[in-house]
């Protein structure tokens, strides 16, 4: 079975910054989507959390996995995580890089999941790279997306491109 990609839609952050970078109206004519991300906060760290609502609604389960090459943790979480985000302490003009994969997210049958990977960039002291499984605990599909820094606004240049895959 061949695989097809479509752009969905693409967000850059203009000038200024944004909370977030929302897409609705998403088409239920895929298989499964992807989120894939490069963003930047402006919170006064080196990295931060990112999480997403879908729907609206930014509760769920989430296990995640970080490690930053010297330490390994585990943790869960009742929010839906979406790994980590450069900050604003930082090396300058350096973003994160993550996807998010959302499989069977048209189904109205069963409970969403999906699975992040991040990983931050950063020259000054530790760089971290997160794996996330998180269940969304809805049937209904998916139709907007929202991604966001947990505790500062996304800065210029922070850019999310979401993708519909199909099966043919």
């Amino acid at each position: 079975m061949a695989t097809t990609y479509g752009a969905i839609a693409t967000v850059t952050v203009g000038s200024g910054g944004a909370a977030n970078i929302e897409f609705t109206s998403i088409p239920q004519t895929y298989t499964d989507l992807k989120l894939v991300y490069s963003l930047r906060n402006a919170r006064n760290l080196d990295t931060d959390s990112i999480s997403i609502t879908i729907n609206t609604v930014g509760v769920g389960t989430s296990l995640s996995l970080r490690g930053n090459g010297s330490i390994v943790v585990s943790f869960t979480e009742t929010k839906l995580n979406a790994g980590r985000v450069v900050s604003a302490t930082a090396t300058a003009n350096t973003f994160n890089s993550g996807e998010i994969y959302f499989p069977n997210y048209a189904s109205n049958v069963n409970n969403k999941s999906y699975s992040s990977d991040t990983v931050t960039e950063n020259n000054n002291t530790q760089a971290f790279q997160q794996l996330d499984a998180v269940l969304y605990p809805s049937t209904e599909p998916i139709t907007n997306l929202t991604i966001f820094g947990d505790n500062g606004n996304l800065v210029e240049y922070s850019t999310a491109t979401l993708y519909g895959i199909k099966n043919s």
